[in-house]
């Protein structure tokens, strides 16, 4: 059971864990030992209430395929449960970060002491490259 926050957990059915061979370098003991886990979790078939399933699949995230399916794969470690570990902790951070409202930005107008700093500058500019150009006898 993965518990998301305190009124959402998943059931262990939800999430379909498979142990497949990781890939990469190790010799002997990557092509005999399955320790790569690969997590499927269903975003529409799930129990997630309705305003979770709507944020994970609005999300523009590769790990979500266009059937709403999650899938992340976890090979970082040499051992199997720690890399259950991490696909779990993996599709939480999904999950959790799709629940993040981001906070509406205010415009803010500059300062009226910054509009006149902006304008001074801009004509000594102006007076240092004016005093540039050729000189008249």
């Amino acid at each position: 059971m993965l518990k998301i926050s305190n009124t959402v957990t998943l059931a262990d059915w939800e999430i379909e864990l498979t142990a497949i061979r990781a890939t990469g370098n190790g010799g002997q003991n990557v092509n005999k030992v399955s320790s790569a886990i690969h997590l499927r979790f269903d975003v529409p078939h799930s129990t997630l209430p309705a305003v979770y399933k709507e944020r994970l699949l609005a999300l523009s995230d590769s790990r979500i395929s266009k059937e709403g399916v999650i899938i992340i794969k976890a090979q970082t470690f040499r051992t199997q449960e720690k890399n259950r570990e991490d696909a779990l902790n993996r599709l939480l951070e999904i999950i959790q970060g799709a629940m993040v409202v981001q906070k509406k930005r205010r415009e803010t107008k500059p300062t009226r002491s910054s509009q006149v700093k902006r304008v001074d500058n801009k004509k000594k500019q102006g007076e240092k490259k004016s005093l540039r150009g050729k000189i008249s006898i």
